[in-house]
């Protein structure tokens, strides 16, 4: 790693092609991902504090606690614009990669196979579904979708950045390292506007749409 890490230190991201926009813990900035409606959906309520469901509240928690995680590797990403890539940002971006192994991979397999079948179920008996097409799609069905494009780009991003710290030659080796980060950033966004989706949509749909012994028999089954 030692050579072509210090290769990589001062240019890794001046490739305009590969460059994105700041953004932020607080999204002030324009992104395809994450235009401002994504974050202000319409017609939702927000639930009182504290009365959200224990078993939506744990799995809102753990977003909290990825969120942590986002803010600090997202910090990493924008020093990297700037200064490059060293070797202590790749030991955070591989933290990170760790976190969301360890934390949101069974997080997300949770949701998907205790609480959105059933949700997906009575999102569609409510009309909360899609109106044109053959498939009959639901929030519940987006969510999933990005489950598994955030775990594409996890492995792209894992993938990249180790293959590019192994090629002596220094073109090759940016070429794939920048993609490599390319994919953080697209995943760092993915994440967070999933999670507000989750945590303002969804969490919301299943609190109004099944009862609090159904809530508690999927807290049950975690337990």
């Amino acid at each position: 790693m030692t050579s072509t890490m210090m290769k990589l230190k001062l240019n890794v991201l001046e490739d305009p092609v590969h460059r994105q926009p700041d953004h932020g813990a607080s999204h002030g900035a324009l992104s395809p991902m994450d235009p401002p409606q994504a974050y202000q959906p319409p017609g939702v309520e927000a639930i009182p504090e504290g009365g959200l469901h224990p078993f939506l509240g744990r799995l809102g928690g753990e977003h909290a606690r990825l969120g942590e995680a986002l803010d600090r590797v997202e910090a990493v990403l924008q020093k990297v614009k700037t200064g490059g890539f060293n070797e202590e940002s790749d030991r955070e971006v591989m933290r990170f990669l760790e976190t969301f192994d360890r934390d949101f991979v069974p997080h997300s397999r949770e949701e998907e196979a205790v609480l959105f079948p059933l949700l997906h179920d009575r999102l569609i008996a409510d009309g909360e579904h899609s109106k044109g097409g053959e498939a009959v799609t639901t929030p519940v069905d987006i969510m999933r979708k990005e489950h598994q494009d955030a775990a594409q780009l996890a492995a792209v991003a894992l993938n990249f950045i180790r293959l590019g710290l192994t090629l002596r030659d220094e073109a090759s080796a940016l070429t794939v390292v920048k993609a490599g980060l390319h994919a953080m950033d697209n995943l760092v966004e993915l994440l967070r506007l999933h999670m507000f989706r989750e945590d303002n949509i969804v969490f919301a749909s299943a609190q109004r749409l099944l009862s609090k012994a159904e809530l508690d028999g999927m807290g049950a089954r975690r337990a």
